[in-house]
């Protein structure tokens, strides 16, 4: 039966009957009915419609996007959505559409492939100038989408499986000439939802939206081995109105770092990291920060408020990075409600980090940080309570913490507080903060704004 429309009192509802993928039509599948996950969209497909095999052997790559092109089709009549039913699909990347909702069956797990030649290069980002690992261009990541427009990545907790030990070891014996992939980007795009899904082994960071506006990122439980290099949780990179919240996270590099661009890259470019919000998240991470900001942020990170936090065997809670030749900003951070155990230090500000891209980046650029708040902190286990280093001639400004109490390991640091080039304020803090952090008394407050910002995704 050929498909046709009916509209009527203003819903459009779309009927779809063919016999094959073959023919290049979807269907409402058998199999999956969309309406049962609330997903909203007026046709469904399941990857076995297009030929996939969930025996964890055989490629489902061109079973993916096969799909995914046929389905792109219904965008302007409600949507459509590809199932992905139980089993092993092992697939290279491929590109999502508008429109579209990609959802896992619990028992489901994307495999991906390890044949390098099923992941094309890519540019570099025009906001880095180069690959992070090499230079030049990147692998494109598992799940690609780009100037996509009411995009979702969802399910009911299944699996995507990076099978990232391959890379980690090219990695770290020098042997790439590209940049490993990530196992989520979605690049230029808008509408954005990626949750309650689990990711494991990353070849690199896990989830990165760049250029993005309008996203939500719920629900995500994040695995990578602590050893494994720059597998970060969440990375959002030059976006506005974002909302990360209800995410447990163990990761080898930071669960959160929040970035913008690189050098003079980042700063022609010109796409701050504003209106961030992140609740409720749960990081281990021995190696580094539970939410960082930078060090790539030369186009600047403003109005980011996180709240509800918890870290656990972390090297630090709230983390900085930056360095001159940066240049821009990072602005107006809030942070509240952190219980922190078995940490290296808490706070860790740094005006000295990191590498360059090149070396035609302006020495003069020097990035400016100020009003940073971070306020109802306990922490236990603590090796340091702060390392709050500004640049030399531009202290980092209008710093206030409050209402934090740290209790320190059985050998701490000599020195508690290492302060320099920073100026600002605090209140109600054991151990006492270094004197450039001028104490208020106990009755003062750090800021934390109610009004959040609203993202519509």
């Amino acid at each position: 039966m050929a498909f046709g429309n009916i509209l009527f009192l203003g819903v459009l509802v779309v009927w779809i009957n063919i016999n094959g993928a073959a023919s290049r039509k979807a269907r409402v599948s058998d199999s999956f009915d969309a309406s049962a996950v609330g997903c909203g969209r007026t046709s469904s497909a399941s990857l076995t419609d297009f030929g996939g095999v969930g025996d964890g052997v055989t490629s489902n790559t061109q079973a993916f996007q096969d799909a995914i092109d046929t389905l792109s089709q219904y965008a302007p009549y409600g949507g459509s959505l590809l199932f992905v039913p139980p089993g092993k699909w092992l697939t290279g990347p491929f590109n999502l559409t508008s429109h579209f909702t990609l959802y896992l069956h619990k028992d489901a797990t994307i495999l991906a492939s390890q044949d390098v030649n099923e992941w094309a290069i890519i540019d570099p980002l025009p906001s880095y100038g180069r690959g992070r690992d090499a230079d030049g261009g990147r692998y494109i990541s598992l799940i690609f989408g780009t100037n996509l427009t009411d995009v979702v990545i969802t399910g009911n907790n299944g699996t995507v499986d990076g099978q990232g030990v391959t890379w980690w070891d090219k990695f770290k014996k020098g042997e790439l000439k590209y940049t490993r992939p990530y196992l989520i980007e979605i690049m230029y795009s808008q509408q954005v939802q990626i949750s309650n899904i689990t990711l494991i082994n990353s070849p690199n960071w896990n989830v990165h939206p760049v250029y993005c506006s309008n996203v939500v990122i719920q629900g995500l439980t994040i695995l990578a081995p602590v050893p494994s290099p720059n597998t970060d949780g969440i990375n959002p990179d030059s976006c506005t109105n974002t909302r990360i919240e209800d995410c447990y996270i163990v990761s080898g590099d930071d669960c959160i770092a929040v970035k913008s661009g690189w050098d003079q890259y980042g700063i022609k470019f010109g796409m701050p990291t504003k209106q961030l919000v992140i609740r409720r998240l749960t990081c281990i991470s021995p190696f580094s920060a539970v939410i960082a900001l930078g060090s790539e942020m030369s186009g600047g990170i403003e109005d980011v408020r996180a709240e509800d936090i918890t870290g656990i065997r972390s090297e630090s809670a709230v983390r900085i990075k930056t360095a001159v030749g940066r240049g821009n900003y990072v602005k107006d951070i809030y942070v509240r409600r952190m219980t922190m155990k078995t940490m290296k230090m808490v706070f860790w500000m740094a005006g000295n980090y990191g590498s360059h891209p090149d070396n035609d980046y302006d020495p003069n650029a020097i990035p400016v940080i100020q009003n940073i708040n971070i306020r109802d902190v306990v922490a236990e286990n603590v090796t340091m309570a702060a390392r709050l280093e500004g640049i030399p001639g531009h202290p980092f400004s209008g710093i206030c913490i409050s209402n934090v109490t740290i209790e320190l390991a059985k050998k701490p640091r000599r020195i508690l507080w290492n302060c320099t080039e920073i100026d600002g304020v605090s209140s109600d803090v054991t151990p006492k903060p270094c004197s450039l952090l001028k104490d208020q008394g106990p009755e003062k407050s750090c800021n934390f704004p109610e009004n959040s910002p609203r993202v519509q995704a």
